[in-house]
This record gives C-alpha cells, structure tokens and sequence, in this order.
C-alpha cells in the first residue's frame, strides 16, 4: 500500500480534503477517490464499502447503490473496479492514528496482526489478485504467512527514503496519554466508531502524527473492572483535556453484562456541549 497524499497528484482535490477532514464531511468523495487512481495510471481498483453503525454506509443495500455509482463512474475512466461491502460495526483492528496505524500494520506483517485485520486485508488483497488472475484470497494469504508480503513493504520504504529496517516501536506515539478502564465485569457489547474517531480528531489525529486511539478490546469480549478498554494519544495536553471533558459525556465503548442479565444499557443524557479548541 503506498500514500499518495504527499506527492500533489490530485492538487485540487488535497485541499479539498484538508477543509473537509477536520469537519468529518465528506460530500466529493467519488471523485476524490477515483482522481488519484487515474492520476497515478491504475488498470485495476477494488473499491472497500464499511457497512455498519457508526460508518459513512448504515445499509448493504445503500453499499450497493454507491458501488454501483463508482464502478459507472471507473468504468468511464478507463478503470476495471471491483467492490466489496466489508463490516463495519466496529473499528477493524486496534489503532486510529497515523502512526499507531503505521505501527499496526508492520505488526500485522510481521505476523502479529489481529484476526479481524488480517481478514480483511487478506481478503481485499484477494480479490485484486483474482482480478489479475494471480491467484486470489490464498495467494494473498501466502505472501503474509511468508514473510513476502513484509519484504515488499520493506523495499516501498527503503523507495521512498525511509528505514527499511524500521520496527514499530521506532514510530513515536504522543506522550500525553489517557487510559479508560472497565467499570464492571461483563462483556463487551458496542463500540461507537464514530465517537472513535471523533476521539482521535479532538486529540490531534491526523495533524498531529503520534496523536490517536489504540483499543485493547472487540464486541464480545470478556473484561473485568479495572481492565484497560482504551488510550487516548495526544502530543498537547490541551487536546488531552479537551477528550478528557468529551469522555465525560459519552464514551466509546460499552460494557454490559449480557442481555439477559441488563436490558438497559444506559441512560440517555442531553446532548453534549460542542467543544471546540482553538490553537495559535
């Protein structure tokens, strides 16, 4: 996989992005997605469509109106594009954040990848490789289990003037830091990807690179009181504060004790206060 965002090849629509991102709208996103494609010369897309609470897409069905429209649009523009509706009930994988997500994917390379993360990648990397007659779903597979997949990695970064020789815990994180704990036994029950990102957005992802999220659990899960849920990353205590007061209104994770055992799963308060921050 390799960022575009630095290398000016949709010009108009990178500033477009940088109003739109801090606001999370997203109202140009056909175009946006498919000018860099184009820019760069691709032959062959697959197009990922997160379905689920707390996504862009609430229904398969919407998900399958908005491939239809990018597939019309790529098949215009020369491009053979393919898409998937993936689950999105949830954040896939644990981190939220350039460099906590940077420091997951090396470890999900290096074969240290939560189950859900590989899935998905290994999925999506199947069907671009079907597409070419490559091999699909257990090509993709293979290249991972093998060390391919992290080698080829390696070169892309060596490419682009980076270490090739990086570890993930050569990434700097932000240094302020706050961890939610359980404050019951149970299991797991939501997680508000909106309110995720809303979390890293106030904490200063993606400006600031080692700001973010890192989730140390998934829907289901057993937790007893006093385990850690969540860090928040920050690198300003001012931003920290600011999740700080947002955490006091609503939290993005939910535990309960079961259906059986806790129908109610909360109260619902009055809306939160917006907070905004501003910096010199």
């Amino acid at each position: 996989i390799v960022w575009g965002g630095a290398l000016g090849l949709a010009p108009a629509d990178d500033m477009i992005i940088r109003v739109e991102y801090p606001l999370g709208v997203d109202p140009f996103y056909l175009p946006s997605i498919l000018a860099k494609k184009v820019a760069v010369g691709s032959t062959h897309v697959v197009l990922d469509i997160p379905t689920g609470r707390g996504t862009k897409v609430k229904s398969v069905v919407e998900a399958r109106d908005i491939a239809r429209e990018f597939m019309d649009l790529a098949s215009m523009l020369g491009l053979r594009m393919e898409a998937v509706v993936t689950y999105g009930d949830e954040p896939i994988g644990r981190a939220v954040g350039p460099a906590l997500e940077a420091r997951e994917a090396l470890e999900t390379l290096m074969g240290r990848g939560t189950p859900d993360l590989v899935n998905k990648a290994v999925g999506l990397a199947g069907v671009l490789l079907d597409m070419i007659g490559a091999g699909g779903r257990n090509a993709a597979l293979e290249a991972l289990r093998s060390g391919r997949a992290l080698r080829k990695m390696r070169e892309i970064i060596e490419e682009q003037g980076g270490d090739p020789n990086v570890r993930p815990e050569d990434l700097p994180v932000g240094d302020k830091r706050l961890t939610v704990r359980a404050e019951e036994d149970g299991y797991v029950m939501f997680i508000d990807n909106s309110l995720v990102a809303r979390i890293g957005r106030l904490a200063g992802a993606p400006r600031d690179k080692g700001a973010g999220v890192m989730l140390y659990v998934k829907v289901g899960d057993r937790v007893r009181r006093g385990d850690p849920l969540f860090t928040v990353y920050a690198e300003s205590g001012a931003r920290l504060q600011a999740v700080e007061k947002l955490l006091e209104e609503a939290l993005p994770v939910s535990v309960g004790r079961g259906a059986a055992a806790r129908m109610l799963l909360e109260r619902v308060l009055p809306k939160p206060k917006t907070i905004t921050l501003l910096e010199r």
